[in-house]
């Protein structure tokens, strides 16, 4: 097993998918893409494969150094038990805390990396929110706030499905973890509202599903109180409650994705607010120390990619970088929280994340 990658698949492109293949190209890593449909016009090579067809997938898989998936989160399992099989690296962007559970027990034996939720959420928040901790001899509370909003929002619910509708909704039904008062629990999604402001912009956050990946399981013992929040403009939570719950649209997820993305489609001009906030005692003394930034679209080539789009992606390129460069561990399950967050940066792709916009797209 080469510890170093030089050639990377990447399955699934769509707007992240895309991304992540042009942003390791322009990395120096030989990339394949591959999708249900032919994709032209890209600076990788790419082919047609219906990634249904396991033993397809499998044998493309096996001719590089690396995979990484950014498809529907039900197609990821049986993508990272072959890639284990046969000691490809394997990265991936999902949320769905049952599908990283599976992929952690097959790390016991692996002679590659499984490192999923490499995106924003979790993935990037989760080294921003590890690097804060680290600064406190004892840590009252971690506090993760992220939200993927228009920049112009319109209509009641202030919101656009820049991401993944299916992703979307199981954030909004499924449990989440938390440490409360030092003990781990699950609790109802889109509750704990909260008040925040940001940049002036008065917003909102409350509980979602899947934001923490590995981090309770890591900091029970240590951090009081951690916990994972959707950032969205005022009175959007209780819209969704009354959407999922009073008109039961919880019993049919697929079509309750519809309804909303038909309603709310993608824009363009989008904005990514991170809110991570720790509270704890330096030498005796109790402080407060935060991470706040607000990613705006970035032009990258001739392109203008959305700010949920490129933050997922350059996420997950970072972090191939390091497994690459040494920088991370080149076997075993890979934990967002263990990533070194000054080490991100210090990669091509991790650079992006240091810009300072006063809104609208910047350039790469």
């Amino acid at each position: 097993m080469k510890k170093k990658l030089e050639s990377i698949l990447v399955l699934g492109l769509g707007k992240v998918g895309t991304l992540v293949g042009i942003l390791l190209e322009k990395t120096g890593f030989s990339v394949m893409g591959a999708d249900l449909y032919k994709k032209t016009g890209l600076p990788f090579e790419t082919q047609k494969l219906d990634v249904s067809n396991i033993e397809q997938v499998t044998a493309m898989m096996k001719e590089h150094d690396a995979v990484v998936s950014c498809l529907p989160y039900h197609f990821n399992l049986q993508i990272a038990v072959r890639a284990c099989r046969h000691g490809v690296h394997y990265f991936d962007l999902t949320e769905d805390v049952h599908t990283t559970k599976q992929i952690i027990k097959l790390s016991e034996s692996a002679k590659s990396v499984l490192a999923p939720q490499c995106g924003l959420a979790p993935g990037f928040i989760g080294i921003v929110g590890a690097a804060l901790v680290e600064k406190f001899e004892k840590i009252r509370s971690l506090k993760l706030r992220v939200g993927a909003l228009p920049q112009h929002p319109t209509g009641l619910l202030g919101y656009a499905f820049n991401w993944s509708p299916e992703g979307v909704v199981n954030e909004y039904l499924n449990d989440c973890e938390v440490i409360e008062d030092g003990v781990h629990k699950w609790v109802s999604p889109m509750e704990w509202i909260e008040k925040l402001v940001i940049h002036g912009i008065q917003l909102e956050a409350f509980t979602t599903s899947g934001g923490l990946g590995t981090m309770c399981e890591t900091y029970l013992g240590r951090i009081e109180n951690l916990d994972y929040k959707s950032i969205r403009y005022p009175g959007h939570v209780r819209l969704m409650n009354f959407f999922f719950h009073e008109l039961l649209m919880r019993e049919n997820r697929k079509t309750a994705g519809e309804i909303l993305t038909n309603a709310k489609p993608p824009v363009k001009q989008d904005i990514v607010y991170i809110h991570a906030s720790a509270e704890g005692r330096q030498k005796r003394q109790l402080i407060r120390d935060e991470f706040v930034k607000a990613y705006y679209p970035l032009t990258i080539g001739d392109i203008t990619w959305s700010a949920i789009s490129w933050t997922t992606a350059a996420s997950a390129c970072a972090v191939i970088e390091m497994v690459h460069n040494g920088s991370i561990k080149n076997k075993g399950f890979v934990k967002q929280e263990t990533i070194s967050l000054q080490a991100f940066f210090e990669t091509n792709n991790g650079r992006l994340y240091n810009s300072e916009p006063h809104g609208g797209p910047i350039a790469a």
